[in-house]
């Protein structure tokens, strides 16, 4: 069966990867925050995802050429759902650390499989259909993961089993239908200088980004639980800002197709700014004010990594389009690894609002660095420019995920 034909089981196992993924991200800062672990050790686990995520889409493609696609998929799936069992069994920070980084390497391998079965099966006529239900996809299966969260008890084993469970049925699809395997998985090399001379703004806010989206998505659960959220409460919260996010990203990418990016940007930043500071200073407690806040604030987080990925291809030459996005991934995932050590930090010494603390830094960061930017460089000409496209979530994002992009010209030549 060519794998054009239907795209429906490839589909299905990446929401199932995507649910384990994301009730597997939540469940630990949220039983963490019940056994008592500090910010500062949960924020850790962030830290640690983001290593082995970071390692997985280096090291994977290696393994892939070795073994072949379905037999390395396999073990990166069986070792995820082995990394929460064994969190289930070992109830202590310094073993959950270490396991939380082999779910990302293994969670970064198995996408990246994945999505090489979708970017081999895809034509330049169906790429941006293909591209764009994969994302939704994303959003809606580790929402879903999270959601599930409160219908049960956290301190039970109950959402680690169940997390091992989606893991596992991950595989069904490739094993079962994809009898052939595609090309060999896309690499990227981190090429810094090139990038820098690129888009110096995409290079720096890739990383402040990154540190600030990945201390929100380690930490939002301890600052919940930190403030008396439910479960359920925290649940919503979280997956307020996801779907603020990617909502925001239609007017935000109208608005920069039509402008400077450059100011968009900083307009963006400094509504996050704004929304992070009034968690600061209010420390909102009323569940529709903080619901709202929530909202502006997802709306801000969400949208500012696709705008650094389209300014920075409005400045690269034709056909780099993969080596641009793919690098600019790589140091978003390096920005994760210190976002939630300091953002736990933060919150060990300041309280819950330290999260929020670190997130405002990082985005005031961001704004200086930009309106200085702006001053050095002339704004790329309208007609010049590539359009803004909504990305999947930049922590669930592999190189693999932007070769599946249509505006990917290596993606084309499968």
């Amino acid at each position: 069966m060519a794998l054009r034909d239907s795209f429906s089981p490839l589909l299905i196992g990446a929401a199932s990867l995507m649910f384990a993924g994301g009730l597997n991200g939540l469940i630990l800062p949220v039983r963490g925050a019940i056994e008592g672990f500090s910010p500062l050790t949960l924020g850790l686990l962030g830290t640690g995802w983001a290593i082995g995520f970071i390692a997985g889409c280096l090291l994977v493609p290696r393994v892939v050429r070795r073994v072949g696609h379905i037999r390395a998929f396999g073990a990166m799936t069986s070792f995820a759902a082995v990394s929460i069992l064994i969190s289930a069994l070992i109830i202590t920070p310094w073993a959950w650390i270490p396991l939380r980084a082999l779910a990302g390497f293994c969670f970064a391998g198995a996408a990246q499989i994945m999505e090489s079965w979708l970017n081999e099966g895809s034509t330049t006529q169906n790429r941006g259909r293909v591209f764009g239900t994969y994302a939704m996809v994303n959003l809606a299966s580790n929402t879903a993961g999270q959601m599930v969260l409160p219908l049960g008890n956290p301190a039970a084993e109950t959402f680690f089993v169940l997390g091992a469970v989606f893991y596992a049925l991950a595989l069904l699809p490739t094993a079962l239908y994809a009898t052939q395997q595609p090309k060999p998985l896309t690499e990227v090399k981190l090429d810094l200088p090139t990038l820098w001379r690129n888009s110096p703004i995409a290079v720096g806010g890739a990383f402040l980004v990154g540190s600030a989206n990945s201390c929100f998505g380690t930490l939002a659960a301890v600052y919940g639980e930190a403030i008396g959220m439910s479960v359920t409460v925290i649940a919503l919260f979280v997956s307020t800002t996801l779907f603020a996010g990617a909502f925001a990203q239609l007017p935000v990418g109208w608005l920069s197709d039509r402008s400077d990016r450059r100011y968009v940007l900083i307009g963006v930043s400094i509504l996050g700014i704004v929304a992070s500071s009034f968690f600061v200073s209010t420390s909102p407690r009323d569940l529709t004010t903080v619901f709202i806040a929530a909202a502006c604030f997802g709306a801000c987080l969400h949208t500012m990594y696709p705008l650094l990925v389209s300014h920075a291809n409005d400045h690269a030459t034709e056909g780099t389009f993969l080596r641009t996005s793919g690098g600019l991934l790589l140091i978003f995932g390096i920005g994760s690894i210190v976002g939630p050590l300091i953002g736990g930090g933060a919150m060990t010494i300041m309280g819950p609002e330290g999260m929020f603390m670190t997130i405002a830094t990082c985005h005031v960061l961001l704004t200086l660095f930009a309106l200085w930017r702006v001053s050095r460089r002339a704004p790329v000409p309208v007609e010049d420019r590539t359009e803004f496209q909504a990305v999947p979530a930049a922590r669930n994002s592999t190189p693999e995920t932007v070769a599946l992009d249509p505006r990917s010209t290596h993606a084309a030549e499968h």
